[in-house]
């Protein structure tokens, strides 16, 4: 490690924690809704499905979820319909909610099935969308040499468009199906629409593990590979964050197109780590690796280590409006901690086979290169 990077790391244990904790305001508890409202999830399992059910009916409204039936749902006053979206939707009929909240439609088609179906018995439909439904240059290394001080992406940048081949009815990558499944939420409520764009959702109970990688690493203590440059951008959101605000959208019948990542200001990849670090007490030494060393070692980034794309413009969202509508974050140290409480939880197979992330003996082939290259001068 150059001296230049040590005193970076030095000042960054006195300074980053602070400064990433301090900016990120706890979760603040609502005033609650003026009256209770009929609210519809589209699908209420899953990951972000069941924290949105157990804080609308915290909340006392009156809650209705449809899915496949393909998990065993039972919250108490929650109503549970069963319908594939892929297929008839009748069971929706001559029903009235004063909002739909979409949250888990992977394909545009069953957008264009729901919003046909719900146009004329609900007062607001919120479709959860990604931040993936915006034109950017592919993930990679090929921004890697940026670092960017302000976002480059708010809600009315580029999105995707369908080819002048496509037609109706094709199947479509993801970040093109949920471009469209916005324009199809749009046309069927106009003026009643709200599109929530989240960026990488983490926290308690993420089957991705995307983000779990790096508190449960951290936890474990010793030699951690840190990726890149420490400066770089990243940004993730609490679950719980991101649903409660959700339905508080849709209890205050807010319209309208938002980004949902965080924190509120730019957070870069040293203060992610270190803001993990203050979630444990176990002994930590960071060796940071730069990306053209990870590139000829074939690591891959958003999977060997996860939650870091270098330079990648989606971690430079705008988030402004959002928070402008009342989003809020909690401290990243209170999301590291539940992350490692709920991974301690899980069954020990699960967690020899996580979803994401480098294992432990890959780790430690790669720091032992790291620190004997070639080295100029040598």
């Amino acid at each position: 490690m150059t001296a230049s990077r040590r005193d970076f790391l030095h000042a960054a244990t006195a300074t980053a924690v602070g400064a990433s904790l301090l900016r990120s305001t706890t979760a603040i508890a609502a005033p609650p809704p003026k009256a209770p409202k009929k609210l519809l999830l589209l699908g209420g399992t899953g990951f972000i499905g069941p924290n949105m059910v157990r804080y609308a009916v915290e909340r006392g409204h009156e809650v209705t979820i449809l899915t496949r039936g393909r998990s065993q749902t039972k919250v108490a006053g929650v109503e549970h319909l069963i319908a594939d979206r892929e297929g008839d939707l009748s069971v929706l009929g001559k029903r009235n909610w004063d909002a739909v909240l979409d949250n888990n439609a992977r394909d545009y088609r069953w957008v264009a099935r729901s919003t046909k179906a719900l146009k004329d018995s609900t007062g607001l439909y919120l479709f959860v969308s990604s931040i993936s439904a915006y034109r950017t240059d592919a993930m990679g290394y090929a921004f890697a040499n940026r670092v960017l001080a302000k976002p480059i992406i708010d809600e009315v940048s580029e999105r995707f468009a369908p080819p002048a081949s496509w037609k109706d009815g094709d199947q479509s990558p993801y970040g093109l199906s949920k471009a469209i499944a916005e324009n199809l939420t749009h046309a069927a409520f106009p003026g009643r629409a709200t599109i929530v764009r989240p960026g990488l959702i983490v926290g308690p109970t993420d089957p991705t593990d995307r983000f779990t990688y790096w508190p449960v690493r951290i936890d474990e203590g010793g030699e951690v590979l840190a990726p890149g440059n420490p400066n770089h951008a990243t940004q993730i959101i609490d679950v719980r964050d991101l649903t409660e605000w959700i339905v508080r959208l849709a209890e205050n019948g807010t319209t309208g197109d938002f980004n949902a990542t965080g924190p509120a200001t730019r957070m870069s990849m040293a203060e992610m780590l270190y803001g993990c670090r203050a979630a444990t007490s176990a002994p930590v030494e960071f060796t940071w690796v730069t990306e053209d060393f990870l590139a000829e070692q074939k690591v891959a980034v958003w999977s060997d280590l996860p939650a870091w794309s270098p330079g990648e413009p989606l971690m430079y969202v705008s988030v402004k409006r959002a928070v402008d509508a009342g989003l809020t974050f909690r401290p990243l140290a209170v999301t590291a901690a539940d992350t490692i409480a709920w991974d301690k939880a899980r069954p020990a197979a699960e967690r020899a086979k996580r979803a994401a992330g480098m294992s432990r003996a890959r780790e430690g082939e790669l720091l032992a290169l790291w620190k004997g290259r070639p080295r100029a001068g040598q």
